[in-house]
């Protein structure tokens, strides 16, 4: 249960940390296509119509988003990670030949030593020359983007503050603090972090022992306690209990860490964890994350238990993205059979691997094997939240005769 004052506070608290940079006017344009039923998208909407702004709706389907991009010309655009990687998916694998490669690569340390300099523009020699047909897909207006939602991996974000020449926030929060309860601030052009507390909250990190983290060496589970903080879940006082202790502070579920610049950085999960055979902690979540960088991937599902040495995942191939993908393998069909192509199967599992080792997981965190699914887990089908999350409990059940015979066939 949210009230009107949670959702103003954060609002304003939002407004408060970007002002000095950014002042949203009547004649800035957002384009909606998150879920309303997502405060993140809320919020934004509620800053835009407080500044006299105006917000178009998407048609509804997110193939024709580029379209209406195009048409809308928003300057103020919210958004979520998995958007982010396609756009930078798209520009890295249209850079086929090894100049080319180079060039951009050139392009955007280029543009990016500008950013960290506090430059931001489209003007540039790199934006004439390779930037300037990423900046047109979003329609060419895009002066504010702002990712939360999920966790953006650093090279993504650092390629699109140098591409796309306009100001990118990341926030983090979560529904229960209203949307946002931290956001980085204007003119910080470091990665890796979701920034400082808003004005209208405070974050403490709290001792997670059977995780090994501990407040006094900054890290622990991140609480919060200010006027966007909910009221609690309706008709629910035993997970309103759960989620907000006596003094008020909520409970988050996410680790963090504060870094020397008193920025946060979400370094964990301490919710959905659950311990293999041998007696590891694994937080499915977290490896989620570092999974969806991966091109030919749109979805993912990672799962374990207590019985299992290792963990499975079922993962929803990019219907966009497999052709190609399967092109280079010499694999050819259609979706479904794509899907049950061995051949694709260990291609995608060798680079899950490869991105895991990037990220630093441990190699009980790899999956040791996978079920390609066909079909994306949606909030029709019954698979996803209103706000995109995944139904684990729901995906499990569905799932279970899939992670059964994949730890079978690992006997």
């Amino acid at each position: 249960m949210l009230t009107h004052e949670n959702v103003v506070s954060d609002a304003a608290g939002v407004i408060k940390t970007f002002e000095i940079s950014v002042v949203p006017t009547t004649q800035d344009v957002s384009i909606s296509f998150l879920p309303l039923a997502h405060m993140f998208e809320r919020v934004v909407q509620t800053v835009l119509y407080g500044a006299g702004a105006r917000v178009g709706f998407f048609q509804g389907d997110i193939k024709l988003l580029p379209d209406d991009m195009k048409y809308l010309q928003p300057t103020v655009f919210p958004v979520v990670p998995r958007l982010l990687n396609r756009v930078y998916d798209k520009v890295q694998s249209g850079a086929q030949t090894p100049f080319k490669k180079w060039l951009l690569n050139f392009a955007i340390d280029r543009k990016l030593a500008e950013v960290k300099e506090g430059v931001i523009r489209k003007d540039s020699i790199w934006d004439k020359l390779i930037f300037h047909k990423v900046q047109e897909s979003l329609g060419g207006r895009v002066r504010v983007m702002v990712t939360g939602a999920a966790p953006i991996s650093p090279s993504v974000l650092n390629f699109l503050r140098a591409s796309l020449g306009c100001q990118i926030f990341e926030a983090y929060g979560q529904t229960e603090c209203t949307a946002a309860c931290s956001f980085t601030m204007p003119g910080d052009a470091t990665s890796g972090h979701v920034g400082a507390p808003i004005p209208c909250n405070i974050v403490k990190l709290v001792d997670v022992e059977e995780m090994n983290y501990f407040a006094s060496n900054g890290e622990g589970e991140v609480c919060i306690k200010g006027k966007n903080v909910f009221i609690g879940y309706l008709k629910d006082p035993e997970k309103t209990a759960e989620a907000l202790d006596k003094d008020g502070w909520l409970h988050t579920g996410d680790i963090g860490k504060w870094l020397p610049s008193g920025v946060l950085k979400i370094v964990d999960r301490k919710k959905n964890i659950f311990k293999l055979a041998q007696g590891e902690y694994i937080a499915p979540e977290r490896i989620e994350n570092v999974y969806i960088r991966s091109a030919p991937v749109a979805q993912v599902f990672v799962h374990g238990d207590s019985l299992q040495a290792s963990l499975v995942a079922i993962v929803v191939p990019d219907p966009e993205v497999l052709p190609g993908f399967a092109q280079k393998l010499g694999v050819q069909g259609s979706h479904e059979e794509l899907c049950k192509s061995q051949e694709i199967k260990k291609a995608i599992i060798a680079d899950l691997v490869k991105l895991g080792r990037q990220a630093g997981l441990k190699s009980f965190e790899q999956v040791k094997d996978l079920y390609m699914h066909p079909e994306l887990f949606t909030i029709e089908n019954g698979l996803l939240t209103p706000t995109l999350k995944a139904k684990r409990a729901d995906l499990k059940k569905l799932f279970q005769p899939q992670i059964d015979s994949l730890y079978a066939s690992m006997e």
